[in-house]
């Protein structure tokens, strides 16, 4: 027969009650400085202590483990900074462009196997530390209304197919009238028409900037970049559009394929910007017709530019590497390729920055 050691355990009950009652205190002080995870960590030791003593680890302030996530707890991310995107109607919009190709999928909240439209929102704007509902019927309840698309600032949520439980489908606005969407079974996340949404709700909290300032005058592109006649066109009016600097849009094409708009790379990037299809797909170009690649090659950098509040070495390392590995690394991420690219087209320009 097996004896327990009912004071044993009335201990570690306590013990338990101790660590437990003690979380809610010490994420309060932890608040100013944001060191949650340090909170969570020594928390989870306890609970070990308590449930193991003898195989109880040392609290280190490292990551949670399993028996504080039974507890609900979750560590917390650190605000974004630049580098790791300011919080902006900008950021938004370029963090959501990433996803540009991810198969729609229903309940997909993991780009590497699928979106949903709400899965997509809520990835999005988890990249930027801001916590959002998993259901667009949710997420229609966050923030404030805005009005009308006229009203209507990047980033805000756009909503469709009203019900009795609330609307059925979300996107992402961009500005222009499009917006960025998970639209169902079979497609991609692409960029799109707005049309007319049942309801638009302004998430980003009162203040946040829409994206920093930029201006760029397109101007004459340099001599020095070589950029065959029958380009000029395509890449000043593009940049035009976009707020990118023209000398910017066709160093980066110079940079991609020497201006060859048939120019496949082995990894399957595609035409004079190297699009891959997929990214090409959602922005709705096609990616061996230079006029159209030139132009979704243009947003990208305008929205990265904008992210980067200015940062040109920031925007080619997304262009480049990816937004996500420009977070990753809290700014240009140590990969040869990458800065061997930035280099080259840094100097192209003259030394920008």
């Amino acid at each position: 027969m097996t004896t327990i050691d009912s004071s044993a355990i009335a201990a570690r009950l306590q013990a338990v009650d101790a660590a437990v009652s003690s979380i809610g205190q010490a994420l309060q002080q932890a608040a100013p400085t944001g060191e949650f995870a340090a909170v969570l960590s020594n928390a989870n030791a306890a609970l070990q202590a308590a449930a193991n003593p003898a195989s109880a680890p040392a609290a280190t302030g490292t990551a949670m483990t399993p028996s504080a996530s039974l507890l609900g707890l979750s560590s917390v991310a650190p605000s974004p900074t630049v580098g790791s995107p300011a919080l902006s109607g900008a950021a938004v919009v370029a963090d959501a462009q990433q996803y540009l190709g991810v198969p729609y999928q229903w309940g997909g909240t993991n780009p590497a196997t699928g979106l949903d439209c709400s899965g997509l929102v809520q990835r999005v704007y988890g990249d930027l530390g801001v916590s959002l509902p998993r259901t667009s019927q949710e997420q229609a309840t966050v923030g404030t209304p805005v009005a009308a698309v006229a009203d209507a600032q990047p980033g805000d949520l756009v909503f469709f197919e009203p019900g009795a439980s609330g609307p059925g489908h979300v996107g992402i606005y961009i500005g222009n009238g499009q917006m960025i969407d998970a639209p169902h079974q079979g497609t991609d996340v692409q960029v799109q028409s707005v049309g007319t949404p049942s309801a638009i709700r302004r998430v980003l909290p009162a203040g946040a900037a829409v994206g920093p300032s930029f201006t760029a005058t397109p101007g004459a592109l340099p001599d020095s970049l070589g950029v065959p006649a029958n380009l000029v066109s395509m890449f000043t009016s593009a940049a035009a559009r976009h707020g990118v600097p023209a000398a910017l849009l066709a160093a980066v094409a110079k940079q991609e394929s020497g201006y060859n708009a048939g120019a496949v790379s082995s990894a399957g990037a595609q035409g004079i910007m190297q699009l891959m299809p997929s990214t090409a797909r959602g922005l709705g170009v096609n990616p061996l017709d230079p006029a159209q690649a030139i132009d979704g090659a243009a947003q990208l950098l305008g929205n990265y530019l904008q992210q980067y509040n200015g940062s040109v070495p920031l925007t080619l390392a997304a262009y480049n590497a990816g937004p996500g590995a420009v977070a990753q690394y809290g700014g240009v991420p140590p990969y040869s390729e990458t800065t061997a690219y930035i280099r080259n087209i840094v100097s192209m320009l003259g030394g920008a920055s």
